[in-house]
Order: C-alpha cells, then sequence, then structure tokens
C-alpha cells in the first residue's frame, strides 16, 4: 500500500526503497513511513490511499498545497490526523445525522472514507484559509476545525461530502 499512495502521489517519481528520505516529499516525517501510523494504524493508510486513487486531481492539488513555502503542512500526517477526527466523530456518534442524512440504508465503510476525503478536501482550504504563522500551530488549528466540524454535523441536514 505504500509503493502504491507513492505512485498515486508521485507518478513522474520513481520510489528508490521502501525505506528513503524520498517520504518527506509526500509528507511523512521518516525515512519509513510505517513509523507515522502509530496513532491511526493501517486505517490511516487505507485512508490516504483511498483519497488519492478515488481524487487524484484533488490528491495531487492538495499535495502541491501542502508544500507551500510559507503555508505548508505534511500532507501524509495531517492526512493521518484527518483519519484520527473522522475515527472519533464515528465513534462519539457525532457523524450519524450525516450518516443517516447521506445513506439510503447501512453505512458502510466507503462511506467513512468518503467523509475521510470531505475532511482533507476542506482541511486544506480551512488551513489556507487561516494562514497559521507556522505549522508548530498545527494542534491548534487542528482543534479549530475540529470545532467547526463538531457545529456542521449538529445541523439536522448535515451532508458533508466532498464538492470539487
Amino acid at each position: 500500500m505504500f509503493v502504491q499512495l507513492w505512485s498515486l502521489l508521485m507518478p513522474t517519481k520513481k520510489l528508490t526503497a521502501r525505506i528513503s528520505k524520498q517520504w518527506a516529499d509526500i509528507g511523512f516525517q521518516g525515512d519509513d513511513p510505517k513509523t507515522d501510523f502509530r496513532g491511526m494504524g493501517i486505517l490511516g493508510l487505507i485512508n490516504l490511499v483511498y483519497f488519492s486513487e478515488n481524487y487524484t486531481s484533488e490528491a495531487h492539488q492538495i499535495l502541491s498545497r501542502s508544500n507551500h513555502p510559507k503555508l505548508g503542512y505534511s500532507y501524509a500526517i495531517v492526512g493521518i490526523n484527518l483519519t484520527e477526527m473522522a475515527y472519533s466523530l464515528l465513534k462519539s456518534e457525532a457523524l450519524k445525522l450525516h450518516l443517516y442524512n447521506f445513506v439510503p440504508g447501512v453505512p458502510t465503510m466507503e462511506h467513512f472514507h468518503q467523509f475521510y476525503c470531505y475532511l482533507v478536501y476542506e482541511f486544506d482550504k480551512f488551513w489556507l484559509e487561516e494562514e497559521p504563522e507556522s505549522i508548530m500551530y498545527f494542534n491548534l488549528y487542528r482543534e479549530k476545525f475540529h470545532e467547526r466540524i463538531k457545529g456542521l454535523l449538529m445541523d439536522c441536514n448535515a451532508v458533508l461530502t466532498l464538492k470539487t
């Protein structure tokens, strides 16, 4: 899945090895990307691949913006954080109204992945609109974004889907 993620996000650059400094190009912290998944495990990787596979052009645009010299952020690390956010919203039942309004029947993992994609797209817009001074304020802005999403989910007509 790591190689698949690399191929989706960096189709013109060959990955030299599974453990490589190249992973920093897509927002991982070290040479071995598996160490960045401690918090969310395989679900974080599945979501990153899902977004990159199903919204490839959006993934490329967001990855490009994440490399902005002043407003940049670690694309993969933020993606893993957003998996945690989506999971915590699901676990706390905050996603209940959205799923009820959006899903004709029983929700599946596909619906969870779609919500994750919405978060990735909306977080990127939010981050650029907020213009944080530095990535060092990430947790503050993450919490602000989380509160915004929780507020949107309280609307009894909530349907949070990716609109590109």
